[in-house]
């Protein structure tokens, strides 16, 4: 650890583009400023974004053995390390953002930061990455129908498999870094993730068709090896936890307003085919049983409680 004159350097990373209108680089920024704010001059962050560290996977398992500093990663991914966090994944689980956000801000969002801590990472906050939606070359995603024989790229997560698999189509599990590539050469049709991936990646040149689906409200976990934590002094970690709360909070504004400002540039600019979906019901209705499939996984009592609180 640095002296105590010396800035204790943190390298911060994520398998994101780096762009500015990247939600992850705005998470990663935002937790930069805010750390300079609640401990001015006593942390140095530098950003490695777009792999530079090792995919998520290789990210996570830095966060474990203490090679890297601190990261944001999908949830599904996290949820591979504790699978509490899967929760979050569940299907049209969050009425809203803002309901997610107290939810996850709250004793229950605790939770998962415990069964990450047991995993040796402490859960700082959780950001967000937006509503995901199914991007393709095929066809308009008007309903569960029109799912069946198109090849989507899906995260290597066995719920967002079984997800495809209950629609009926034909998910191909695959790392990030391999998806643009893939959709350029047709080895998959179409993906399914949030509309800032769009722009970031340059989507909108290689994929015809954006259907508003909102299946899955995506949260980006922000955290920290606990190697890294426990040399901090506790003023240290105090200034950590503010600053990963102020982090998030601000960049999930953010992110919704951009979200929205991506998705009427896109109708507006005629570059993509963007439909809204009348019946999200019938989606619905078809990924319901992933909630009884993942019980066991999520752990029954926890399930129970985040349903409990989203009905509520």
């Amino acid at each position: 650890m640095a002296a105590a004159a010396d800035p204790i350097a943190i390298k911060l990373a994520t398998n994101s583009s780096g762009t500015d209108d990247d939600v992850y680089t705005i998470a990663a920024n935002k937790f930069t400023e805010a750390l300079e704010e609640v401990a001015p001059g006593q942390f140095e962050v530098t950003y490695y974004p777009n792999r530079q560290l090792g995919d998520e996977k290789e990210l996570m398992q830095g966060l474990q053995l203490g090679t890297v500093d601190m990261a944001i990663v999908t949830n599904s991914t996290a949820a591979n390390v504790a699978p509490q966090l899967a929760v979050n994944d569940l299907p049209f689980l969050y009425s809203s953002q803002e309901q997610a956000a107290e939810i996850l801000d709250g004793p229950l969002g605790e939770k998962l930061f415990d069964a990450l801590e047991q995993k040796n990472i402490i859960g700082l906050s959780f950001c967000e990455s937006g509503y995901r939606q199914m991007i393709n070359n095929a066809k308009p995603i008007e309903t569960p129908e029109d799912v069946v024989g198109v090849k989507f790229r899906v995260m290597q997560s066995p719920l967002f498999i079984d997800m495809f698999r209950n629609l009926g189509g034909a998910a191909v599990p695959m790392a990030w870094g391999d998806t643009v590539t893939a959709l350029q050469q047709g080895t998959v049709d179409g993906l399914e993730n949030a509309a800032w991936t769009i722009p970031a990646f340059s989507l909108d040149e290689i994929t015809k068709y954006l259907s508003l689906t909102n299946h899955i409200y995506t949260v980006a976990p922000l955290m920290m090896s606990k190697s890294f934590y426990s040399r901090l002094s506790s003023e240290q970690q105090e200034a950590i936890h503010k600053a990963g709360m102020l982090a998030c909070e601000r960049q999930r504004v953010i992110s919704a307003q951009h979200e929205r400002d991506i998705i009427e540039g896109l109708k507006a600019s005629g570059k993509m085919q963007v439909n809204e979906v009348q019946d999200i019901g019938a989606f619905r209705e078809k990924m319901a049983p992933l909630y009884e499939e993942y019980r066991d996984r999520v752990g029954s009592d926890l399930l129970d409680q985040w349903l409990a609180a989203a009905k509520g």
